[in-house]
């Protein structure tokens, strides 16, 4: 188990960094998450507008567009379009729409949205510098009472896990806690993708699984920015890809469910940097 050093001033003295063996967590001074804040509230705004815009017979593709009209409009700049994620195609949209089975990446386009889907909405835009990035899993107008429960179970342990993120607890006192909340209703946290830190880059260290994992556990510091993000599966926590080297999708076909929130670390606990 690696333990942190303590924090380091930056350059610029507004922040610093908290090292450990194989990683470098960078710890953000109060101007740095002022301007977090920012850009988050851009993402927060647009994914209220989304979820007052989605309904039974909009594609995927009108709420992209949606979203691309506005993150223009506040001077922003998407951070997801043309993001590699190591070896595949550059995404090529400003959202992800994940549908029903499919987990997170989904790419939007023509698919018409039916009453009794789910759609997990992921924006992430980058505004002076920093990345704004939040998600929240929609009802496309009604849905089955598990596809429901599903939904409500997944917010609820992104909430737990936010509580965890204070001043002295360990990474895994979050992960823990949304692993509990999510396998006590009898889901499944996704263990092909984690949350993680968020700043001037999409992914900083540490990364955050949903669930328990030996190693490294470092303890949670003042100015530390992270991206909670819990994934949720109905049925096993296995994921396949599509062939299109981005979409991730339930191995049994069965739902999946995506809330996330940017946060960070103050002397009176966590921070939600993304809403409105």
């Amino acid at each position: 188990m690696y333990g942190n050093i303590r924090p380091l001033k930056s350059p610029d003295g507004r922040g610093g960094i908290s090292v450990s063996k194989h990683n470098v967590i960078i710890i953000k001074g109060p101007k740095e998450i002022a301007i977090m804040r920012d850009a988050n509230r851009i993402v927060a705004e647009i994914l209220a507008h989304l979820g007052e815009i989605i309904r039974p017979g909009i594609t995927t593709g009108e709420l992209d567009a949606a979203a691309d009209a506005m993150i223009r409009r506040a001077k922003a700049d998407s951070a997801f379009r043309g993001y590699r994620m190591r070896d595949n195609t550059p995404y090529p949209a400003c959202v992800c729409s994940s549908v029903n089975e499919e987990v997170v990446h989904g790419i939007p386009g023509p698919r018409v949205l039916r009453e009794g889907d789910i759609v997990g909405i992921d924006v992430g835009v980058m505004y002076k510098g920093f990345v704004g990035d939040a998600a929240a899993t929609f009802p496309i107008g009604q849905i089955s009472p598990e596809a429901h429960r599903l939904l409500t179970v997944t917010r609820q342990a992104l909430y737990k896990g936010i509580e965890q993120a204070k001043p002295g607890n360990r990474l895994q006192d979050i992960s823990g806690a949304i692993q509990d909340h999510v396998e006590a209703h009898g889901f499944s946290a996704v263990r092909d993708f984690v949350g993680h830190g968020v700043g001037r880059s999409m992914h900083e260290p540490p990364q955050i699984p949903n669930y328990r994992t030996p190693g490294w556990n470092p303890r949670l510091e003042v100015g530390m920015t992270l991206a909670l993000e819990p994934m949720v599966n109905e049925g096993t926590w296995r994921v396949k890809m599509l062939s299109d080297g981005w979409t991730a999708v339930t191995a049994d076909g069965k739902l999946s469910a995506h809330f996330e929130h940017s946060i960070a670390i103050t002397d009176n606990g966590p921070l939600i940097l993304s809403q409105v």
